[in-house]
């Protein structure tokens, strides 16, 4: 803020871009996907994130002398690369679809999946390290723009094929049979799928509400940045294990609906537990051991929920699928974020308070913990009690492969 001189609020806007422009452009990007193809949404992301970088780069770039237009181009930058996030969490479902075998697709869309917040990890840990003092800031532009300019180049030239020349499965060939509005049409009348939707879209705000407020949670108990930012990797790390480890029994044992429910209860358990410890002083064991099994269970659930998404929503596109439910989740993040800072309490009765008295010192958090908890328990129960479903692409395939077994068996039976 004091390098660009302008007010926190400002820079927050920043983070919020990545939430309001991916509401609305979240539906082009899964039209882009089932309509367009995998190949067109990866290059076209990766050019959005590069051009997005090098803009935002250009803002801290003293010889352009680019004066009042200096935060105009950080904020166009910012928002280009906010248009590539949905087609970048869009295709991990797509790219499993097309080029996996279904026994390999879990873990498929789980690694493709958790390189995000691994992504997200990395930059956390980095940026620190490359800004000790306001003038890095440019350093850290600069870096950032390796990666981009990197990954652009990778998937413009890598990527040369729509498809894999013999699909993997019977349901690759079909992948986009349904089109965009027919498939929404659908899904708004899939009840499972609307189930599914509400649930994992409510885990995906609530996700990103304890990332975005950790900091402020713990601050008021005397809490470091440095032990949110600690929390913060755990969550991230442990979350990545459990994926990670889910998506390898998935694939072998094709237990979505169960592995959800558990993980689902397992991650609302942890969260009341995180509420509670949170209002207490001297709690960094137990902190750090909640943070870890809350990002463990949730973390888990999210590439398997974008299986299960697939799975009840067949024949519809996996773009389109999987797309709903991360718009969803981010409006829910959006108002979840909303009630949750109406919620505090501004509290003078805090001595060992470590939050930045500038940015409006210590706020009670007690309620908004409560609130947050009881939220993804309801949720988790909602789920468990009202999520039944068929998997409907599994059934496709072994109806296919059935299909062609029989027609081969004839076929091989001699005449009388």
């Amino acid at each position: 803020a004091a390098y660009f001189h302008i007010s926190m609020d400002t820079i927050n806007w920043l983070s919020l871009v990545y939430l309001l422009i991916s509401i609305p452009f979240g539906l082009v990007a899964t039209w882009v996907l089932d309509s367009m193809g995998l190949k067109c949404a990866v290059i076209l992301s990766a050019w959005l994130n590069m051009v997005g970088s090098i803009v935002r780069a250009f803002s801290v770039v003293r010889f352009l002398n680019l004066g009042a237009l200096t935060h105009a181009y950080l904020f166009m930058g910012q928002c280009l690369c906010a248009l590539a996030q949905p087609l970048v969490i869009f295709s991990p479902t797509k790219l499993a679809a097309l080029w996996f075998p279904d026994h390999q697709r879990a873990t498929a869309n789980m690694i493709s999946s958790m390189s995000n917040p691994l992504g997200i990890l990395v930059a956390n840990l980095l940026s620190p390290a490359l800004v000790s003092e306001e003038k890095d800031i440019p350093l850290m532009l600069g870096v950032y723009t390796i990666p981009a300019v990197t990954a652009c180049v990778l998937a413009t030239v890598g990527v040369r094929e729509k498809i894999p020349p013999t699909p993997p499965s019977a349901s690759a060939t079909h992948s986009t049979s349904q089109p965009f509005f027919t498939g929404l049409k659908m899904l708004v009348r899939n009840k499972s799928y609307v189930i599914l939707m509400v649930s994992f879209g409510a885990g995906i705000g609530m996700f990103t509400c304890f990332s975005a407020l950790l900091e402020q949670i713990l601050c008021v108990m005397g809490y470091s940045n440095f032990f949110a930012g600690l929390n913060g990797a755990l969550f991230t790390v442990f979350g990545l294990l459990g994926a990670f480890l889910l998506g390898l029994y998935v694939d072998k044992t094709r237990a979505f609906t169960e592995a959800t429910k558990v993980s689902f209860c397992l991650t609302a358990l942890a969260s009341i537990a995180f509420a509670v410890m949170s209002r207490f002083r001297n709690q960094t064991v137990p902190l750090a051991l909640t943070s870890s099994l809350f990002g463990f269970f949730g973390f888990s659930v999210y590439p398997v929920a974008m299986e299960l998404a697939v799975e009840c929503s067949y024949p519809v596109g996996e773009g389109t699928s999987t797309g709903l439910v991360f718009v969803s989740g981010q409006i829910q993040g959006a108002v979840l974020m909303l009630l949750l800072q109406a919620l505090t309490v501004p509290t003078t009765a805090a001595p060992f308070s470590t939050c930045d008295t500038a940015e409006g010192g210590a706020l009670d958090w007690t309620i908004s913990t409560l609130v947050l908890a009881g939220v993804c328990s309801f949720v988790a129960c909602f789920y468990v009690i009202f999520f039944h479903t068929d998997y409907k692409r599994l059934r496709a395939e072994a109806a296919s492969a059935a299909s062609i077994n029989t027609t081969g068996a004839e076929a091989t039976i001699p005449e009388a």
